[in-house]
């Protein structure tokens, strides 16, 4: 009875939410590598700078020269490249990101707008279904309903795949693909394998993806680990944006802070802070070792701290970066925050954002995602089609038996 319960659990969750769930599942495989991908689009025809960093103009000299070249736009953050070869490179969120020598300070491009336009694109469809405007958070909604659903799939699905009777044979039917099937013996077939392989992956980036899209969620994280959640920004007498980040169900830019970012991101009111974030720079780098990038966040007006996030890893892993708050006023550490300083919900919180992309586990991580998300597709259009046959026999049913029945009376 639990058995059959479920099967129809997971017949109607798969009828009602597969399109969504595809059309995510699709667009989830084109955003894999968005941030390799956008990063070598936007450097591969730069010329290599080959400087060291004590050889750089100053962070403020730099900044200055960005506004000159884009007056139209306002710079979220500056970020110096370890790498000696790397340019710097200066942030619009958006807008778009504009490179710079670090020596001379000469512009050396703004990125590739048909790349970054085109991951824009797909991203509006993972996120919104491309709804614009209001439209907006209606797809939301439907994304993050249809990700719920996905969940209740892949864990019905988790038990379904167990075998009524353990023989080898029938285990074996369903843990590896078998040729020679064509029909529902091949859908059913890739269907089992691919969602068993998948599992525990599909669990993770899925589950992750309801944490990143619904508050509540975000909170069970936090009240799981015994810790009262932070209050979300923009909430009354709210003291920072700890909570849940605002973003569809599995999102994959919310999730993604894009190469052009480290962190959190705020808009520069364009009035200088009171030391020069060069200062701030230079009492934060000596806080971490081996840091790979340096990003000077913009501070909001009247802000007494400028932020500094040196980050060792890609910039999808939390657990490698560190937060440096500086005294605006003084230039003295006001906060310094590495991960393993942050509350275990806040760690929690942080490395689930980053595990619906697998950026966690850094490119390895990244091709599991992929991988995952492309094995879903498989998943979706198998589960359609064993749908649609079972739909087709039970109607062929229904014709047959209906003559008989008028014959009978």
């Amino acid at each position: 009875m639990l058995r059959t319960g479920l099967f129809w659990l997971h017949l109607v969750a798969g009828v009602v939410a597969g399109a969504v769930i595809l059309i995510m599942s699709v667009t989830g495989v084109l955003l894999t590598y968005e941030k390799q991908v956008t990063a070598w689009a936007d450097t591969r025809q730069l010329v290599p700078v080959n400087a060291p960093l004590s050889s750089h103009l100053s962070a403020d000299s730099l900044l200055s020269l960005a506004r000159i070249a884009k007056p139209q736009g306002t710079p979220a953050s500056i970020t110096f490249k370890a790498d000696e070869t790397r340019p710097v490179q200066v942030s619009y969120g958006k807008a778009g990101v504009l490179y710079l020598n670090p020596v001379s300070g000469a512009i050396l491009g703004e990125g590739s707008k048909t790349v970054r336009g085109f991951f824009r694109w797909v991203t509006d469809w993972h996120r919104w279904l491309a709804g614009k405007d209001e439209n907006r958070e209606l797809g939301k909604q439907v994304t993050g309903a249809a990700n719920l659903m996905f969940l209740i799939l892949v864990l019905s699905g988790m038990v379904l795949w167990l075998p009524k009777t353990w023989t080898w044979i029938r285990f074996r039917a369903v843990l590896w693909f078998r040729s020679g099937l064509a029909g529902k013996a091949r859908d059913f077939n890739w269907h089992n394998v691919l969602g068993i392989w998948s599992v525990i992956p599909l669990i993770a980036i899925v589950a992750s993806a309801t944490v990143i899209g619904y508050p509540w969620a975000s909170d069970l994280v936090y009240k799981i680990v015994g810790e009262s959640p932070p209050p979300r920004a923009g909430a009354p007498n709210s003291a920072g944006s700890g909570g849940a980040v605002a973003a569809g169900a599995g999102s994959a830019t919310d999730r993604r802070a894009g190469p052009d970012a480290a962190g959190a991101v705020t808009i520069d009111s364009g009035a200088p802070a009171s030391i020069p974030y060069a200062a701030a720079l230079a009492t934060a780098l000596p806080l971490v070792t081996g840091w790979k990038s340096a990003t000077v966040q913009m501070p909001k007006p009247g802000a007494k701290t400028i932020n500094v996030t040196l980050d060792k890893g890609t910039g999808g892993q939390p657990q490698l970066r560190a937060t440096v708050q500086v005294a605006a006023a003084t230039g003295a550490i006001d906060k310094f925050q590495p991960f393993d300083s942050l509350t275990t919900g806040r760690q929690l919180r942080s490395v689930l954002r980053f595990t619906h992309t697998g950026e966690v586990l850094g490119l390895f991580g990244q091709t599991i995602a992929g991988l995952v998300s492309l094995a879903s597709v498989v998943l979706v259009m198998t589960g359609i089609a064993l749908s649609v046959r079972r739909a087709a026999r039970a109607l062929a049913r229904r014709r047959t038996q209906a003559p008989a029945a008028v014959s009978a009376s």
